[in-house]
């Protein structure tokens, strides 16, 4: 135990004495251990997100004995249970209702007639999804040797994470590394109480008993859009009320989201663009929202409905952990300040994920995860924030990756742009799926891909290639002149880097 730290966590009164003393070091620790249950470890994983159950599979791949410790019933985090996973299955099922019910299964030869919704039934299609990936999980966990402890865990030493269980019982665990991985919680909207029936976030409106006549969403970022669109194609009258000029969120190219907006709009989705949400009540059964012009407050109006999502983000989930009592500050939002290598101000206890800085993204969670303990291990530790990817999945989707106009201005960067539209792509004509485009921004001097922006008919698979292409440097030129297969989408993406590369696409 390095005696700075343990200064960190001792009273002043003890402080002359240990100084003078290295034994009473020797003598506090081996009284810490007395209270230990018996679990000794290499590394202990707080949380089982995607961040923190990749991190404890791959550490236990490496030769650590590795504990995990997770507060909730079931593995997986809120991706798993409550996000990602049940949104996309709601997504996609909602989907097929939307073409046999709107007429586009009609359009296309293919005539049915009586088609009706079993909400149930769509809401068990994805129960079953969510329990055989969290089972998955508890599956991995046995075979890498992963020890599982239940309970919410809270660092009691620089070495020690205790489980607090919900019987009020304790299990310590002894260790030599510490891994925070506890995520993101929903971000309250200030007087307006959640009740996950009719005032609902994320985490309702995925079970919903019925579907709401008139949905009113509060923000119109990721998780707003795509719940939203589950319900609309539903039968819900959706209105998404957003105090910013623009949807789609932080990091959304300003064209791409404008395209967005029109899409969605021609779907049925309303919008309320610079508008301030200042408070709801129940009404007779209904929900009063009481909104405002965000520049002009006397420009009253009030919104009913029968369901009101509040979907204004999420915050870091870093409260009970113990860590003031460790010597480690969270910032002004919550956040754990790490470093480079995942380490928080004491060098054995790291955080990843949602409890850092960066974006709240599964994916950028599990590569940390990965990387981080391949750092403790001694291997190299590198990531490139540029090249996470971000995905909305509606219909169509919409993915980005690197840097948008915007950002490239703001940093004087001259760069050149390739665009190429679905409409010209021969595999989205014949689905007809033609809605959208893929964007490309290149170094207008050295021709290195700086960005990609899609939307339209898959984006969320076809920005991999981007990611892969940026983590290598590829330029344009490098893109235009791979092989695509035809006819596939992913031809649209090659021909937006021929027209960055050289000026004009060859419209295969």
């Amino acid at each position: 135990m390095h005696f700075k730290v343990l200064c960190r966590i001792t009273s002043s009164a003890k402080l002359n004495s240990l100084q003078r003393c290295p034994q009473a070091i020797l003598s506090m620790c081996a009284q810490r251990r007395s209270y230990s249950s018996g679990q000794e470890a290499d590394i202990v994983v707080i949380g089982s997100g995607p961040g923190g159950y990749v991190a404890a599979i791959k550490a236990a791949q490496l030769g650590m004995k590795t504990v995990c410790i997770e507060k909730n019933a079931t593995l997986g985090g809120t991706c798993l249970n409550v996000g990602c996973i049940p949104s996309k299955a709601l997504l996609n099922n909602s989907h097929y209702y939307h073409m046999a019910h709107s007429g586009d299964l009609s359009s296309r030869g293919i005539e049915s007639s009586g088609v009706t919704l079993n909400l149930d039934k769509m809401m068990q299609q994805k129960v079953n999804a969510v329990k055989a990936l969290t089972g998955g999980i508890a599956h991995l966990f046995k075979q890498n040797k992963v020890t599982l402890v239940s309970g919410h865990g809270k660092i009691t030493g620089p070495n020690e994470v205790t489980a607090l269980k919900e019987d009020g019982s304790t299990e310590v665990v002894k260790t030599k590394n510490i891994l925070i991985a506890t995520g993101s919680e929903v971000t309250p909207f200030p007087g307006i109480e959640i009740d996950e029936e009719t005032i609902v976030s994320s985490t309702g409106a995925l079970s919903l008993k019925k579907v709401p006549e008139k949905l009113v969403l509060i923000g119109a970022g990721v998780i707003g859009l795509e719940l939203g669109s589950v319900w609309g194609r539903l039968g819900a009258e959706v209105t998404a009320v957003e105090f910013l000029n623009s949807i789609g969120g932080v990091g959304i190219d300003a064209e791409v989201a404008k395209t967005f907006q029109r899409i969605l709009q021609k779907q049925g989705m309303k919008f309320k663009l610079g508008t301030k949400v200042t408070g709801a009540s129940r009404e007779g059964g209904k929900i009063k929202v009481a909104v405002e012009d965000a520049k002009n407050p006397d420009k009253k109006e009030t919104l009913d409905a029968d369901v009101l999502l509040v979907s204004v983000g999420r915050r870091p989930f870093t409260n009970n952990l113990g860590l003031e009592d460790v010597g480690i500050e969270k910032d002004e939002k919550g956040r754990i300040p790490v470093n480079s290598r995942f380490q928080t101000v004491l060098p054995n206890v790291f955080a990843i994920g949602d409890c850092i800085h960066g974006p709240m993204l599964a994916h950028k969670a599990e590569d940390e995860g990965i990387i981080c303990v391949e750092g403790i291990a001694g291997g190299p530790v590198h990531i490139d924030y540029n090249c996470v990817p971000s995905v909305i999945y509606t219909h169509p989707e919409v993915g980005w990756v690197g840097k948008n106009e915007e950002d490239l201005k703001k940093e004087g960067i001259e760069y050149k742009v390739g665009k190429f539209p679905f409409a010209a792509n021969s595999r989205a004509k014949t689905n007809n799926e033609t809605d959208g485009f893929v964007k490309i921004l290149g170094d207008k001097h050295t021709d290195k891909l700086l960005g990609a922006h899609i939307i339209g008919p898959g984006a969320g698979e076809l920005i991999g290639e981007a990611c892969l292409a940026m983590e290598y440097g590829a330029s344009c030129e490098d893109i235009a002149r791979v092989c695509h297969a035809h006819p596939t989408c992913s031809e649209a993406f090659r021909e937006a880097n021929t027209a960055a590369y050289a000026g004009k696409a060859i419209n295969f």
